[in-house]
């Protein structure tokens, strides 16, 4: 049964409702609780190997479900992985957020849903114009500026995609995590090498983003968000240059997004970070 708006009973909230969201990224599933405006809980998943379903979502996300929930909860998705799009699409009460949806002006239609979602999150939070750098699969730069229009970004592997990448498609070069401290600049052995070469690159292509970013807009915000974000942004406390104290870290962006586009009806004070 559907609304005079054409939307689904069974997806409609109240004030006072729980609903879930969830981000699909290229690598895990991010999702998170809300009771009506306020977002509770998160938690990360592995990608779905079956349909979601009503029977199955509590063995999927039992940490983010109540004893006693016994309504279809509402589900608001935002994806950049088709296949993992279609397990979820019959779920009852499922939604899946499209570029179409999101306030901000000139996206072109190829641009990440998840990038478009982080960023206007990052805007209705912290103010615009802001800097999003997620640390994902894939490290992105995404920007907007005082009137809501995207101003560009950039795209590139992000830290574990680089390290797997060197270890997987060489024969001599280790297969390394990321290690757990900022490596010294001038290496010597291979493993610091290749822990300087990858680290200390992306500082100095996060350096010049910035540093352009803040010639543009002085009073913008920058924040740091993604899978990565408290190892990057670890390191880049550790290093040098005038930028250094000025990253916010905040790995909630997403789902403010997704509040932002999927219930307007709410109260639109923007909700506060949580610690994950």
């Amino acid at each position: 049964m559907t609304t005079r708006a054409g939307v689904p009973e069974n997806t409609l909230m109240t004030f006072l409702d729980d609903w879930l969201a969830l981000a699909i990224g290229n690598s895990r599933l991010h999702w998170g609780r809300f009771r009506g405006d306020r977002l509770e809980s998160v938690l990360d998943t592995p990608h779905l190997t079956v349909p979601l379903s009503l029977d199955n979502l509590p063995e999927i996300v039992p940490d983010l479900l109540t004893k006693n929930a016994s309504r279809v909860l509402p589900l608001r998705i935002a994806s950049v992985v088709p296949r993992q799009t279609e397990l979820c699409a019959g779920y009852p009460g499922a939604r899946v957020i499209t570029l179409a949806e999101i306030p901000l002006e000139d996206l072109y239609p190829t641009l990440g849903i998840d990038r478009a979602l982080a960023v206007l999150g990052a805007g209705e939070r912290y103010g615009f114009p802001c800097l999003v750098i997620d640390a994902g699969t894939a490290l992105t730069f995404t920007g907007v500026d005082a009137g809501r229009r995207l101003m560009g970004g950039a795209i590139l592997p992000g830290l574990g995609l680089q390290f797997r990448s060197l270890g997987e498609r060489t024969a001599n070069l280790p297969y390394l995590e990321l290690p757990g401290e900022l490596p010294p600049l001038w290496a010597r052995n291979t493993r610091e090498a290749i822990e300087s070469g990858i680290i200390h690159t992306l500082r100095a292509g996060m350096e010049r983003f910035i540093e352009d970013w803040w010639k543009r807009y002085p009073d913008s915000s920058i924040v740091l968000s993604g899978g990565d974000a408290d190892r990057l942004e670890r390191y880049w406390r550790a290093g040098e240059g005038r930028a250094i104290g000025k990253l916010r870290l905040d790995r909630t962006l997403i789902f403010q997004g997704i509040l932002s586009v999927s219930v307007p009806f709410f109260k639109r004070d923007p909700i506060p970070p949580i610690q994950i």
